[in-house]
């Protein structure tokens, strides 16, 4: 009895062992996680403003501005002391007044080609943007008027190439002047004249760019049509952006359309670049959520390790834990320096190495490349792969659970019958 109780306290003292090993490679992860984070948010403000500067910034083109000026008389009153009285003075002045003119007709196009480029553990979506734009006026007025036309660049500190506007064929000297970052003059239209107005330019900017055709109001929107040609796919639309109203793959990339007769809206058209995987918060992600692929891969060993009837001590769970975190370190640090594919593949094979050759060695050739192996790439490799996979995560812990119970519910049911066949035979 009493070795009974010798091998009762030994096998407590073999689990609380191995606990505390798996909290103390927990605690590790934690702490990677947190570094891991910190670098990557430290990189992205830091060079964030950096990129911004020499690339750009997010772009929002608002369309030209045509009004109609005039000359409105205003009523103004005052009091005034005159001999010790206060009297009331009513004054007569003009003052300017400005009536938005729609356009009749709008043709916009916008080509994007996408140039991303990273910095440490930070992808940045940079990209190129050729617009062009055309739009129609026809003046309403029954008399000669006085229009008063303004284009506001997208971002005052950008750079924009080739830059044209032309109205009615005719490039305005105008453009070469921008003034509070745009071009603004004014012109006169006489009644029932049509204006064309014609504005292109090449520039580039970050992460997304935004059509307002309303300037943030409520507006008619007649006959207007904007066309977006991308050379990659995946794109997604900013929030309150409207929706495409049409759209197909051409080539490796896609033609998207938003085409109206006549709408009211004070929406805007935001196209959001696809966002790439970061290597800091996937490395992250991994970090924090590696005790849970180190869990069952503990649980599976010990199942397998009583199967076989091999001895695993705590010290050498200490061991596979250590090629585990070696796995997420190799990786958190190897990411800002390789491609993640790359990057991934080196920490998957370092790890398994670490286990294939400390097992065969320790226990046998078999052990170490059947079922360590294999639980090592289901549970480590296959776990980390998920990641890839946005919000996939958890669908893969609950599949690794399900499987990892099966395992043990099969292997207890097979242990128990050879048990009670042993005992019958005997």
């Amino acid at each position: 009895m009493g070795a009974h109780h010798d091998r009762g306290m030994n096998s407590a003292l073999r689990v609380f062992a191995i606990a505390a090993i798996f909290a103390g490679a927990s605690l590790a992860w934690a702490v990677l996680g947190g570094v891991t984070s910190s670098r990557g948010s430290s990189t992205n403000s830091t060079l964030g403003r950096e990129v911004s500067v020499l690339w750009g910034s997010p772009q929002t083109q608002q369309a030209p501005s045509l009004a109609v000026v005039r000359q409105v008389e205003q009523e103004e009153t005052r009091s005034v002391e005159r001999d010790g009285r206060t009297e009331v003075v009513r004054e007569r002045h003009l003052v300017r007044s400005e009536d938005p003119m729609t356009p009749s007709e709008s043709r916009v196009d916008a080509e994007f080609h996408l140039d991303r480029r990273r910095k440490g553990l930070v992808w940045y979506d940079l990209y190129d943007v050729a617009f062009d734009g055309t739009y129609t006026y026809v003046s309403e007025e029954t008399a000669t008027s006085r229009v008063a036309l303004h284009f506001a660049f997208p971002d005052s500190r950008g750079l924009y190439d080739d830059f044209v506007l032309e109205v009615n064929g005719q490039a305005r000297p105008e453009a070469r002047r921008p003034t509070n970052g745009g071009i603004a003059f004014e012109m006169s239209l006489e009644p029932g004249e049509r204006l064309l107005l014609h504005v292109a330019y090449k520039s580039r900017g970050m992460t997304s760019w935004s059509y307002d055709a309303t300037s943030g109001s409520v507006s008619s929107l007649r006959n207007f049509r904007l066309k977006m040609r991308t050379d990659f796919r995946d794109v997604d639309f900013g929030e309150g952006s409207l929706s495409p109203t049409g759209r197909r793959h051409v080539g490796r990339g896609e033609v998207l359309a938003w085409e109206f007769r006549h709408v009211v809206t004070g929406r805007a058209i935001s196209l959001v670049m696809p966002e790439p995987i970061q290597p800091g918060e996937l490395a992250s992600e991994l970090a924090y959520s590696a005790p849970i692929s180190l869990f069952f891969f503990f649980l599976v060993m010990a199942a397998v390790a009583k199967r076989r009837s091999v001895d695993l001590h705590p010290m050498h769970f200490a061991f596979l834990a250590a090629a585990f975190f070696a796995f997420h370190l190799l990786f958190a640090y190897s990411a800002d320096h390789l491609e993640i594919v790359p990057a991934f593949a080196l920490a998957s094979v370092t790890s398994v190495a670490l286990v294939l050759s400390y097992l065969r060695v320790l226990v046998s050739p078999r052990f170490a490349f059947v079922e360590a192996g294999s639980a090592q790439l289901v549970y480590l490799v296959g776990f980390a792969l998920a990641h890839f996979a946005d919000g996939f995560t958890g669908l893969t812990v609950t599949v690794l659970a399900i499987l990892t119970l099966f395992l043990l519910m099969q292997w207890s049911a097979m242990a128990e019958r050879d048990a009670k066949t042993a005992a019958i035979a005997a």
